[in-house]
């Protein structure tokens, strides 16, 4: 008996609300956005260069964006 291995692609319509957010968090923390980590990381990096008067606007936009996903 041979086997064949097939890959093949796909379009699936998904709709975010049949995942759960426990989930999609996971998904999201693989990828390495919005982890804790990474927000405690800029805060401190913006503390930091804000305590020695240097300019912190980059890693602040980060910050906003990973907290709300915009930024003005």
């Amino acid at each position: 008996m041979t086997y064949r291995t097939v890959y093949t692609e796909v379009e699936v319509d998904v709709d975010l609300t049949d995942f759960e957010t426990d989930d999609l968090i996971d998904e999201l923390e693989n990828r390495g956005h919005l982890t804790d980590i990474d927000s405690k990381e800029l805060m401190e990096t913006i503390y930091q260069k804000r305590r020695l008067g240097q300019d912190y606007q980059q890693e602040l936009d980060k910050l906003i964006y990973s907290a709300i996903g915009r930024i003005l």
